[in-house]
């Protein structure tokens, strides 16, 4: 349900009356913050590959950047982030994904067919006409996995083979599909890859049908054409959602994005797209360095994949101090063995050893060669964990790609290729608040992601025993001895001015119960989930206020009779609160 205009003095009271928070919680409704102002302050705004403001602030509105520099006027109703030296950079922006992509079920692909030379459509992986929309799940783990990492925008693609259907471009936070896309029907996807056990089932059968599909859509549109100028003594043409999701296509206002892993998968793209001259990208791109030339020809927009193979792992090898008290012995027979001629399975290994180092060389400098052959080209996180994401782009940037080069090819490059640039990719007043912060230099290998903002809203990462805010954290501590049951009167800082409020322990045995009251709140509320680890304190509650529901969840660090941590609402930011126990009466 979404909060009108008319409602702001209502949020503002429902603010102000908590007494550990003074936000709104991103949990089951559509609630907007009490204010959309945000003023980042103290922090290096990297506006884009090698322009840099140092110690500026940037202001936030609507969920678009308002002003950008220094000694700029704080608005008072703007939540003040205090960045301390971190890092600012634009949203970074992902080529091909399927973040928040369902995989649809497999029970239709395994049933037999009648006539297999001539399967339905659907059987056959030809659903053009399907929208990836139908399948994203804004709840899914993948959105917010990319997300941490620094994403905030990805062009997402249907599950298939053939031709799965059409992606779309999405912002990387919101509720529903809707709410995330961005760009719909941003490209037909397609692979060269067949459907098991029917008809088109290898690529050279794959590469037939597309062109089969093109050239029916070709003729079907002219026909189409004629039959509205002039119906007159003319069939009317029978509609066909695959032929007709091709015309876009067909009249460039729509690319067609293949998966391009392989060196001779773009040979074959290539030849697919000169003979029938459609607009190309290629994404998940791992075997292009050989043909980096051709590719530049080609004018395809390109997104390398940030998919790489293992390291090879180097034999342990003991310490040489720890071999000094070899015997005498041992090391004449080390000496013999290394004498003796290597055989002809020695050499074979040691030339697969070089072929597979020379290999993973390749893949791992492959965006080194593109930028040095000026080829823009964006990234695409399809087939790689999370996990190996950074790890990878430190890789290439070791392996000869510049910080700046890796940083335009995760903003500023793919903006220009999807069509963005206009929105997004440089951090410039009028720009959407796609922004993300890090503590040190991203690329920097101890570097962490501390807040990201996709559309204006805020995301604060949580990271263990280093979340809290300057001047507030405490350290954790495992073995502490702490007792909590009692009263605490808190603190809770936010734009509208500190708020007084209390929490009440009661101890049951190993576990604990609570009440939240004080502020403005009409009655006490239940505290939830009371968790005491050593020194480390957590517990949430939930304030139904007007039919809507607003959970606060508060983390903090004991020490004494006092503690001090955050109350946070995810996406919408946390807050500082400091508790002090009350004297026993």
């Amino acid at each position: 349900m979404k909060l009108k205009f008319n409602h702001r003095a209502l949020i503002v009271l429902v603010a102000v009356s908590l007494s550990c928070f003074n936000s709104f919680s991103q949990d089951d409704r559509e609630l907007r913050p009490v204010t959309s102002a945000y003023a980042i302050t103290n922090v290096n705004i990297i506006q884009a590959p090698g322009k840099k403001i140092e110690m500026g602030t940037i202001l936030i509105k609507n969920g678009l950047i308002s002003s950008v520099g220094k000694g700029l006027s704080i608005p008072a109703d703007a939540i003040v982030i205090k960045a301390d030296s971190m890092f600012l950079y634009a949203g970074f922006i992902d080529g091909l994904s399927r973040a928040g992509v369902s995989k649809p079920k497999e029970e239709a692909s395994r049933e037999k067919v009648k006539d297999p030379g001539n399967p339905a459509p659907e059987r056959a992986g030809i659903t053009p006409q399907n929208d990836v929309r139908n399948f994203l799940n804004a709840a899914d783990k993948s959105i917010e996995d990319l997300r941490n990492l620094g994403f905030t925008v990805s062009q997402v693609v249907p599950f298939g083979n053939l031709l799965p259907g059409q992606g779309s471009i999405i912002l990387l936070g919101g509720k529903s599909a809707d709410q995330m896309v961005l760009v719909n029907n941003s490209a037909i996807y397609s692979e060269l890859s067949g459907a098991s056990g029917v008809y088109p089932a290898t690529t050279m059968a794959v590469m037939a049908k597309w062109r089969e599909l093109y050239r029916q859509s070709s003729q079907a549109k002219a026909y189409q054409n004629s039959y509205s100028s002039n119906r007159t003594g003319l069939e009317r043409s029978a509609s066909d959602r695959v032929l007709e999701a091709f015309y876009p296509v067909i009249d460039q206002r729509m690319p067609v994005l293949f998966k391009s892993e392989k060196m001779l998968d773009t040979h074959r793209i290539f030849s697919l797209k000169n003979d029938l001259g459609f607009s190309l990208m290629i994404g998940g791109v791992k075997e292009g360095w050989p043909i980096v030339n051709k590719i530049k020809a080609s004018g395809a927009k390109v997104f390398l994949s940030l998919d790489l193979p293992e390291e090879l792992k180097k034999d342990d090898k003991k310490d040489e101090k720890k071999d000094e008290k070899k015997t005498d012995a041992k090391e004449e027979v080390k000496k013999t063995e290394a004498a003796k001629p290597k055989t002809i399975a020695d050499l074979e290994k040691e030339a697969l050893q070089k072929r597979k180092t020379e290999s993973i060389a390749s893949y791992t400098s492959q965006a080194s060669v593109f930028a040095k052959a000026g080829v823009p080209f964006g990234f695409s996180t399809l087939d790689v964990k999370a996990k190996d994401i950074v790890p990878n782009l430190r890789r290439m940037i070791a392996a000869g790609l510049s910080e700046d080069a890796a940083l335009a090819s995760l903003t500023t490059v793919p903006a220009q290729l999807l069509g963005l640039s206009d929105r997004m990719g440089t951090v410039e007043i009028g720009k959407m608040a796609n922004l993300v912060i890090s503590d040190k230099s991203y690329f920097n290998e101890k570097a962490k992601i501390r807040f990201v903002f996709v559309d204006g809203l805020l995301y604060k990462m949580d990271i263990k025993n280093e979340n809290l805010p300057a001047g507030q954290a405490g350290k954790f501590d495992s073995n502490a001895k702490v007792e909590i049951e009692g009263t605490w009167s808190t603190v809770t800082q936010s734009p509208q001015g500190n708020t007084e409020g209390k929490i009440t322990f009661k101890k049951d045995g190993s576990s604990y119960s609570g009440s939240v009251s004080g502020g403005r709140l009409p009655e006490p509320v239940n505290a939830n989930d009371v968790s005491l680890d050593g020194n480390k304190l957590t517990y949430n509650y939930t304030i139904n206020f007007g039919g809507n529901s607003i959970k606060v969840e508060v983390d903090v660090t004991v020490d004494g009779d006092s503690f001090k941590g955050n109350a946070s609402v995810g996406q919408f930011g946390s807050f500082p609160i400091e508790g002090t126990k009350n004297p026993k009466k």
